[in-house]
Formats: structure tokens, sequence, C-alpha cells
């Protein structure tokens, strides 16, 4: 019987073990993907710490993968029509089982909250089988939305951007910038780095990044940063450096990316008059932070919109997005490092102990 190598988490803040899995018998409707290439993120450094609530454990993670359909049971197609067959190369939206029936999904229009919700790589258990991407290979369940690459894309750009491109799409979109206008990005990780580039895409006239480390900042400037702002000088002095970056207004969008709740408050502190809060970066509980209301939301009238997940949406134009502009938009070179499954411990590392912008696994068989 054929089997497959996947790296599991047993327990919170447990080694990481190698577990092998048979491959599945595959349902009506679904397939099997060999995986070229999974994510490492911020959210498996959390998923790792057990500091998300409802997790199965033991999991095999990796939200955000690429593979190869090995083997397809019936007809599948994507959303535009076109059939998938073994050998395409392919993504998936990592969110599955949303109801579609419920008050969130039909009436809120916000399935990221639909009670069914289920995601690879967090929320099934690794005692369901092959459903996370740390693996030599991905069953997609019945109903999982796949996506093919465009022959102009290739894995190594997607990966690089990926669960960080697909959010701060998510992001930006709430955000609705305007030609010209002033953006802050607080915190250059992974979807910080994607933030910066999308609002340069979108036609800002201006667009700071903000963070301590040095590298992440200079590669901000890759992705379309025109200038940045070092959190390691006191709070007034940033303060007074946003201020005199804007004319004294303060910036038109600001998008928390960093996960720190004190950026939060930063964020009210920094934004004009009439503009826009978008807080992305608190996937996981990481603490209170205290606000005044007078005067950084109510007197200052502003928007403060929340962004959690993403919806089918935002992966099937991260992909377009990711082909037609990794070009100009260095993604392929967002993870500084590729691991193999191997050395998946050394790569959550890397993203812990923030020496890397992104770690990115390479599977083989």
């Amino acid at each position: 019987m054929t089997s497959y190598l996947a790296a599991v988490f047993p327990a919170p803040n447990q080694p990481i073990e190698f577990r092998e899995f048979p491959e599945p018998e595959l349902e009506q409707g679904a397939a099997l993907l060999h995986t070229l290439y999974s994510e490492v993120c911020g959210t498996d450094v959390h998923l790792h710490h057990g500091r998300l609530s409802g997790v199965p454990y033991p999991i095999i993670p990796g939200h955000v993968s690429v593979g190869v359909i090995a083997k397809i049971r019936g007809p599948i197609a994507t959303v535009n029509g076109d059939p998938l067959r073994e050998g395409d190369m392919v993504t998936f939206l990592d969110v599955n089982e949303t109801c579609n029936s419920c008050y969130y999904c039909l009436v809120a229009n916000e399935p990221t909250r639909c009670p069914s919700r289920k995601v690879y790589g967090i929320t099934y258990s690794a005692n369901d089988g092959l459903l996370g991407g740390w693996s030599q290979a991905i069953y997609m369940k019945p109903g999982v939305k796949m996506i093919h690459f465009p022959k102009d894309l290739s894995p190594e750009t997607f990966i690089g951007g990926g669960c960080g491109l697909v959010t701060a799409l998510h992001a930006v979109d709430l955000s609705r910038i305007r030609l010209g206008e002033s953006i802050a990005v607080l915190g250059a990780g992974p979807v910080g780095q994607s933030v910066v580039a999308l609002a340069a895409l979108s036609g800002a006239g201006q667009v700071v990044a903000v963070d301590r480390v040095a590298e992440r900042l200079d590669f901000a400037k890759e992705m379309g940063a025109t200038n940045t702002i070092d959190i390691g000088m006191p709070r007034a002095d940033r303060l007074d450096l946003a201020r005199s970056m804007t004319r004294g207004h303060g910036f038109d969008v600001v998008i928390e990316a960093s996960g720190n709740p004190e950026a939060v408050s930063e964020a009210l502190d920094i934004v004009r008059d009439g503009g826009r809060v978008i807080v992305c970066g608190h996937y996981t509980d990481n603490g209170s932070v205290e606000i005044h209301p007078h005067w950084q939301i109510n007197r200052k009238h502003v928007e403060l919109r929340g962004c959690w997940g993403s919806r089918y949406e935002h992966f099937h134009r991260a992909v377009a997005i990711a082909a037609q502009f990794g070009g100009s938009k260095p993604w392929s070179r967002m993870a500084s490092r590729t691991y193999s499954l191997g050395d998946v411990a050394s790569a959550l590392a890397s993203v812990a102990d923030r020496s890397s912008v992104k770690a990115v696994v390479r599977v083989s068989r």
C-alpha cells in the first residue's frame, strides 16, 4: 500500500513528529495532490504554542500549499468551468465546508465566521488523514476549490506570497485605497510586505512601512514602499515623523499587520481625521491594549475595521495578481530560505525568532 510522510504537531509545545499515512481511497469528487511547496507562517508558530482555540491536535500543519494533481475521481472543474486533470499544478482555498445556509453565510455575508468552517492545516485533525500541507500528499475533499496556475506563474512566486498575499488582498480591499493617498503599514512581515506591494499597485502616492527589523524595511522598499519608519525610535518621535511625512494631517489609511496590540493604538494615532484603519495582524489573541475612544476614534471620525481570514475570491485574485505582477514585486524572494520536509522544525524556528520574513517547505517524495 502506498504511504506518505507528513510532519505532525502531536500537541501544543511538543516536538514535531513524522508519521506515515496511507494513501486515501478517493471519494467521488475528490483528488490527491502531490505536494510541491507549503508555507510556514506566524499562524503555524501560534499553532505550535497552542494559542489558537478549537484546534484538534494532532494536526498536519500547512494551510497554503501548491501541488500537482496525482489522482482524481470523477469530473471536477474550477469555478471558471475548466476541467481539472491529473498532472495539473494547482493551489486551493484552505477554507472548506462553509455551509452556505447559516446566518453568517447568507445574511451577514461573512463566511469566515460560519460555524461549520474548516481549514486545512489548522482545524482538521491528523487522525482524519492527509489534510495539511506539511506532507508529501494532500487529500482534496469533495468540494475543495482548486485553482489552476497560469502558465506564466511559477510556484515559487505564489508560495512566496502565500497566505500573507491573500490576507493582504482582503485588507487592501477593505481599505478602499484611492489614487494618490498616503498609506502606512504597521509590520513588515509576510502580510505587511504584500500590503505594501498591493497598496503601491493600487495607486497609493505614499506607502510607508513600519517595523524594527532593518532587513524587512529594506525588502519593503523593493515591494514598493516609498519610505520607512523604524519602531526602535521612541513612540513620540515616530508620531512626529509620521506627521511630518503627511504635512501634519496623518495617513489616509493605516493597515496594522504586526500582531502587536500596541500597533492598533498607534494606528489610531497616525491616521488622519476621517481616515481608515484596518486591523489584520491579530489572527490569534495577542492581548489587549488601552485606547481612548474620544481622542483616537470619535473626535477623529475614524473608520475602524477588522480583517480575519479570507474568502475564495481572495485566493482566486491572488493567483492572478501573482502571475501578472510577480516580475515587478519579488514575492518569489519573500522566503529567504527553502527547507526540506525533514527540516521543517528549523523553518518553524526561523519564523518564530523572526530571522526570516517567510519560510517555505519544498516537499518531495
